[in-house]
């Protein structure tokens, strides 16, 4: 590396070193590729290291002269969260279950109470705390969490690297010690038996996939635990569940395009396993059971999916129960033991429906605003006279109800609380319908301060994903209102590539499609230019992951839109990712993006619009970039490349500056504050470059 420790008016520069390969006869250049580690994820190299150092240093040089803005932007946030906050307690078998934040902590406290005590304190128990298992690392997650069905074991999860390679451990619950046995290496939920005895769990293998699921019996060495199912497919992955009944236990199997689901007797886990349908490339099926029956949600007929039920005696002999909609997208269901709820969105909009089993007649629960996000909460019982449902929009603070059955009356539990305040009435939704350049009608969520000026003056924030399925949803943030407050419009961009209109939204976002997603982006930000919410060079835009290839390809193909882009943990070295099949993810991307390796038109659709290697001699807008030296998901060096790239290629003096979080993964920092404080350091950001540092 040629400039290691630069002074701090000159940022880092990567040293270009030459490196080439060919495929289907196209020759590739890629002179940054020796900042990826070849020890990864043991990252040793000291050229590597020191210029991520320099990147940080570059960064931190950068922004301290606004730390003065970030600290005011983070107590105000701060101010806005509830310290002492707790969720709505709910009954699970013999206890209620809820879990509460102290005031200072960064983690939660995870409580029980017998059912029959009082809520008066005296009678609540402490199982688990975050805090206490945080203690001394710098990073901290809690994965799966469940607790046995007599109440007595609590078996749970934790990464403390960013990695997502989990370490299961057991509690006795009755004696408050914690088991002997330790089961590293988990990537999965944690299932029980029946009996209390069994614990199902699922091992990452050297590929970061799950592709088994095994049986730890208490008291038992880790080491002879069972493996009760194998997945051969290197691209598909294994996850472990219980149907609504508890009575099975449901290993299911696929990638982003094709599912398998089995069955294990949650009493009887070495019984032969119950397949319901063998693989068909391109269907998706997930499965439930009530009284013997399977219910299957599935796309087999159409992109929307439908709902056909089948007899355990026959599970591959379908009978349809929900026939597919064009206009309405069946994203899940729960079944209970008198009813069943269905949850999917009508045109975009979210839908809780209530049905029986004989006649299978909806009754759908209103809301009523006109753009909002709504979905059951927590349901953990099987015979219940209430559902616990969750509710928020882009003005309402999420707001936790129980529906009840009888009545069908909306009962509020609890609305989030904002102790700095919060006036709904300061603020203003509309939900907007923008065409794209091919003529579809793309929604558009936003948000903004009343009284907000339609006449181009004002600055406004864009979101946006476009990626896996994943719908955007209009949900409620405290921390947008630190751009709200400051005169920003706010506005989420439901562009393809996610499912926010169906699965068919979703499919013509991805593969040879792939680049709807990017031009959707642009021709909704030209939209509301048009509209008069903002003007050119007043837009700010994010995203992250996926939602990071995003923002490498709109700066790329219309740098002079954006005032400002914030690009986390960015998905940009599209091409060379999908060209390594040694990578961890890659496999299982593969249905998501292409198979270059293979697919000639699958290499050259990537190429057309891969970030990093459409980096080109023109001016970029600023631009600030994040990383996690122990992601996972979008290795570092996928940042760092297109950095390094941007550097030595932009014609700007804007400027670029690269985050690495060196002892994080995919997510950023953890604890609630610290990650508050990097949203701080990316609205500083954004202001700065606008000109707004009030």
């Amino acid at each position: 590396m040629t400039d290691q420790s630069p002074p701090a008016s000159c940022p880092p520069v990567a040293e270009r070193r030459l490196h080439q390969f060919s495929h289907h006869g196209i020759q590739v250049d890629d002179p940054y590729a020796w900042l990826r580690d070849p020890g990864y994820p043991d990252v040793k190299d000291k050229d590597v290291l020191a210029y991520l150092e320099a990147e940080n240093g570059w960064f931190e040089g950068a922004m301290t002269p606004h730390k003065p803005l970030i600290d005011r932007l983070f107590q105000e946030m701060k101010g806005r969260i509830k310290e002492d906050d707790a969720s709505v307690p709910q009954k699970d078998g013999d206890y209620v279950y809820w879990r509460a934040f102290e005031t200072g902590a960064q983690y939660r406290k995870w409580y029980r109470r017998p059912v029959a005590a009082q809520a008066d304190g005296s009678a609540d128990q402490l199982i688990l705390d975050e805090p206490a298992l945080a203690q001394g690392h710098d990073y901290f997650r809690l994965g799966a969490l469940s607790v046995s069905p007599d109440g007595r074991y609590l078996a749970y999860a934790i990464d403390t690297n960013g990695s997502e390679r989990f370490e299961a451990r057991i509690k006795d619950l009755f004696s408050g010690d914690i088991l002997p046995e330790v089961i590293p290496g988990t990537l999965s939920s944690l299932v029980w038996t029946s009996d209390s005895k069994g614990l199902l769990y699922g091992l990452a293998n050297e590929s970061w996939r799950t592709d088994n699921a095994r049986l730890h019996w208490l008291g038992q060495d880790v080491a002879s635990d069972v493996e009760l199912f194998h997945e051969a497919d290197e691209g598909f992955r294994v996850s472990i569940g219980l149907t609504s009944s508890e009575k099975y236990i449901v290993i299911a199997t696929g990638d982003h395009v094709t599912s398998e689901a089995w069955l294990v007797p949650a009493d009887d886990p070495h019984a032969e396993p119950l397949l319901v349908s063998a693989r068909l490339p391109g269907r998706e099926y997930d499965v439930d059971e009530h009284d013997g029956t399977l219910y299957i949600r599935t796309n087999d007929t159409h992109p929307n999916f439908r709902l056909v039920k089948a007899r355990l005696d026959a599970p591959g002999a379908w009978e349809e129960v929900i026939g597919p909609d064009a206009h309405f997208y069946l994203t899940d269901f729960t079944l209970f033991k008198h009813f069943y709820v269905t949850e999917g969105r009508q045109d975009g909009l979210d839908q809780i429906e209530l049905r029986d089993y004989a006649t299978h007649q909806a009754k759908r629960i209103p809301f009523p605003e006109a753009s909002y996000s709504a979905s059951l909460d927590d349901n953990p019982e099987y015979d219940v006279t209430k559902l616990r449902i969750g509710y928020e929009s882009m003005v309402t603070p999420d707001t936790i109800y129980d529906y009840h059955l009888d009545t069908g009356a909306l009962e509020v539990l609890k609305v989030q609380e904002i102790p700095s305040g919060y006036d709904a009435d300061r603020y203003a939704t509309e939900r907007l319908m923008i065409p794209a350049r091919d003529g579809t009608e793309i929604p558009v969520s936003i948000v903004y301060p009343a009284g907000f000026p339609k006449d181009g003056s004002t600055p406004l924030h864009l979101y946006g994903y476009g990626a896996y399925g994943l719908a955007m949803e209009p949900g409620f943030s405290t921390s947008r209102l630190s751009l709200l407050d400051r005169g920003f419009a706010f506005a989420i961009a439901h562009i393809r590539g996610g499912d926010d209109l169906g699965q068919q939204w979703y499919l013509d976002g991805k593969l040879d499609k792939r680049s709807n997603t990017f031009t959707d982006f642009v021709d909704v930000a030209r939209g509301l230019i048009d509209r008069g919410y903002t003007a050119k060079g007043r837009i700010s835009i994010s995203g992250g992951s996926a939602g990071g290839e995003l923002m490498g390809a709109v700066i790329n193909s219309d740098p002079d839109l954006w005032g400002a882009v914030v690009a986390h943990v960015p998905f940009v070295d599209v091409l060379n990712t999908m060209l390594d099949a040694s990578l961890p993810l890659t496999p299982g991307e593969w249905p998501e993006w292409g198979n270059p390796i293979e697919d000639e038109a699958a290499f050259r659709t990537i190429q057309s619009y891969d970030p990093y290697g459409n980096v080109k001699p023109q001016p970029y807008p600023p631009l600030l970039v994040t990383a996690g030296l122990n992601d996972p998901r979008v290795t570092y060096w996928e940042p760092a490349k297109w950095v390094a790239r941007l550097r030595a290629t932009k014609t700007d003096d804007n400027i670029l500056l690269l985050k690495t979080n060196m002892g994080a993964g995919h997510g950023g920092k953890s604890g609630r504050f610290e990650s508050l404080h990097e949203t701080a350091e990316e609205f500083a950001f954004i202001l700065w470059q606008l000109g707004i540092e009030d």
